[in-house]
Order: C-alpha cells, then sequence, then structure tokens
C-alpha cells in the first residue's frame, strides 16, 4: 500500500531521466548525469515507504535535501517527497511536531529558491501559500481522523457498560432466585430433620408411623435435591449442563503446585485432620488463586512457596513468592481476594494478604479443622 501512495512521484521523476536513456542533445541534459539523479531520486523516495513511522521518513527527507543543497546539486522533482513527509507527520503525529515540521519546510523552500538566480519576494509567498495549504489540509484530515476514533471509542464504550449492566442485571436476578430456593432447600431439610427425629421415637413403640416418616424423608429428600440442582443451574454462568465430576480438595494440592506455571513446592507440616469437602475446595482456590496472583504479578524468574500447617485446632495455609507483586497496583475491580475471604468466612476462618517484608506477596489463611456449632 505504501508502495501505491510513493508510485506517482516515482512516474514523474522518471520523466527527466529519458533522455539519459535515449539522447543527450547539446545543450537539453540537466546539470545531473543519469546514476547521480537516479541515486539521489532513490535517497529521497525510499524513506517514504516507512509511513508508518512519518517522522523518520520525513527526517531523512529533510537531511538529504540538505546534503543535496550544501553540495550545490540543482532542485529535482523527488524533492517533491518533503511535502509527501510534511502531510504524514501533520496527519500521523501531535501538534507540536506538525509546526516542527512546517519550520523545515518553510526553510528549504528558502534554500531550493535561493539557489536561483533571481529570486523574488512572490516566487517565495507562492510556495509558502502552497506548503501551508498542505499542511492545513493534513491538519484538518488529521483532526478528522481523531474526532471519529473518538466517536468509535465512546460507542465501544458505551457497547461495554450495556453488557456489563445486562450482566450486573442478570446476576442480581440469579441470586434473587436463589435466595429464595435456598429458602426452599432450608425449609425441606428441616423438614427432614424433624421427621427423622419423630422415626427415631416412633420406630418401637409405632413401626407404621415410623415407615410413613422414613417415607417422607424420602420424598423430601428428592425434592431437596432437585431444587438443590436448580440452585446450582441458577448460579451457573456459563449457561452449560450441570457437572457431577467431583471438585477438587487436598488430594488435588500437589498437581495443581506442578501445572501453576510457576516454579512452586508444597510443603505439609503438622498433624493431618479430616476436612470436609467444602473446606478442601476453600484451601484448593485459595492456593489457586494465590498461585495466579504470583504468575501475573510476580515477574520474571518468580518462585512461590505452599505451605499448609496443621496447628492444633486450626489448618494454615500459607502461599508466599518472591517475586515484584508487591509493587504492583491493586487491582480495586478483581474478586480473587474478596473471593478467598467469603470462602474462608463461611467456615469461621480468616484470611490475609500483602506485601512481605524483604520482597514478595504472601496469602496467609486459617481454617478451622472441627466443624462449628454455631457456624
Amino acid at each position: 500500500m505504501d508502495a501505491l501512495r510513493v508510485a506517482p512521484l516515482a512516474l514523474l521523476c522518471l520523466v527527466p531521466i529519458v533522455p539519459y536513456l535515449t539522447y543527450a542533445p547539446e545543450g537539453s541534459l540537466p546539470p545531473l548525469d543519469a546514476p547521480v539523479y537516479t541515486v539521489l531520486t532513490l535517497a529521497l523516495l525510499l524513506p517514504l515507504l516507512w509511513r508508518h513511522r512519518p517522522l523518520t521518513a520525513f527526517a531523512v527527507v529533510s537531511l538529504v535535501s540538505f546534503a543535496q543543497w550544501a553540495a550545490q546539486v540543482e532542485v529535482v522533482p523527488a524533492n517533491l517527497s518533503v511535502l509527501v513527509a510534511l502531510w504524514a507527520v501533520v496527519y500521523q503525529c501531535a501538534f507540536r511536531w506538525a509546526l516542527a515540521a512546517l519550520a523545515v519546510a518553510e526553510l528549504g523552500v528558502f534554500l531550493a529558491l535561493e539557489q536561483w538566480d533571481t529570486p523574488t519576494l512572490g516566487m517565495f509567498t507562492t510556495s509558502t501559500i502552497f506548503v501551508m495549504s498542505l499542511w492545513l489540509t493534513g491538519l484538518y484530515a488529521s483532526t478528522r481522523r481523531r474526532y471519529l476514533e473518538g466517536l468509535e471509542e465512546r460507542a465501544e464504550r458505551a457497547e461495554r457498560e450495556r453488557d456489563h449492566q445486562a450482566r450486573m442485571a442478570a446476576a442480581a436476578e440469579r441470586a434473587r432466585i436463589a435466595r429464595e430456593l435456598h429458602d426452599v432447600v432450608a425449609h425441606n431439610v428441616s423438614v427432614m430433620v424433624v421427621q427423622a427425629d419423630g422415626a427415631g421415637y416412633a420406630i418401637d413403640g409405632d413401626p407404621e408411623q415410623a415407615r410413613l416418616a422414613v417415607r417422607t424423608i424420602s420424598k423430601t429428600g428428592r425434592e431437596a435435591l432437585a431444587e438443590m440442582r436448580r440452585l446450582v443451574g441458577v448460579l451457573r454462568q456459563d449457561g452449560g449442563g450441570t457437572d457431577y465430576t467431583p471438585q477438587p480438595g487436598l488430594a488435588q494440592l500437589d498437581e495443581l503446585v506442578r501445572a501453576s506455571g510457576v516454579p512452586a513446592r508444597l510443603r505439609v507440616t503438622g498433624r493431618r485432620a479430616e476436612l470436609t469437602e467444602g473446606k478442601q475446595l476453600a484451601v484448593y482456590r485459595i492456593v489457586q488463586e494465590a498461585l495466579t496472583n504470583a504468575l501475573k504479578h510476580g515477574g520474571p524468574g518468580v518462585r512461590a512457596q505452599v505451605e499448609l500447617r496443621y496447628s492444633g485446632p486450626e489448618l494454615v495455609v500459607r502461599v508466599t513468592d518472591d517475586g515484584r507483586g508487591a509493587a504492583a497496583p491493586v487491582e480495586t475491580g478483581g474478586h480473587g481476594l474478596v473471593g478467598m475471604r467469603e470462602r474462608v468466612t463461611m467456615y469461621g476462618g480468616a484470611v490475609t494478604a500483602g506485601p512481605r517484608a524483604g520482597g514478595g506477596f504472601e496469602v496467609l489463611a486459617r481454617l478451622p479443622t472441627a466443624e462449628s456449632r454455631a457456624a
């Protein structure tokens, strides 16, 4: 595409070289011979192919033209490349560079006219008007381009905000439905508990009543399971089907550490305690989020360490790295730390995250190993 833009000027430059290739009647040849003319023309035209770097192209063309003037070489058609490069600078670069390029072009006009035997003020004024007209045309085109880009950016931003509002509305509706289904499931479970207690009391004195209570428990349990599946379906945002694959736990931590993309080491200390599947999943997600943050913000060569310490009635999860994540800006819109806190608080624990003294980042979570009746 850049070659096509330069083609008209290149064809114009071929016209004066024809006499060199055909005949050379006395007094009709320009002061330059064909090889010098060709080299000078190429030196002035080739930089125009760097239209994606207009300042560089304009600087090279201007320097070649200045060297041409210093060597007292006559102006050639290829010197119009200065104006082509000037327009590219005005169109693509900041206004201060456009002014600087205009000043250089005006200096070039003055130096070119100075080589004439009798330069006049009218010639300089006409040339200046032509250069200024070209400069103003490029400035208008640049302003128009920036205006259209601004409109496109605002349209894209409005579309993103609209999609975001739609997602927020959908999430709010899902949360409302989830709360309602949660009440239904909680009621069904309460019925199951009451019926189970009644069956326990009646199993010896009234077996028929006990069997009726057990049938009620079975029916209510099926209904609760169906409602729970609906609840999970409502909370799914990807629209996929129900996945009955077991959720990851402590047994998958070693595989997670190896596949995290960060050179990391897993260490487990203390006497292991049995944890519910929910707590194991919480530990897994905390380690996963911490390693992901180390990979994103730690920088090249970051290393991490994952430590699980069973200390009496609690499990301490500590993930540290030696990267530069402490210097990374806090992402207020993220949900990593919020998700960690929600998972740990649900089981009566606590989590902290922040820079380490001496470099790196640390995530520290504490979860009780025993179930809390109050919770």
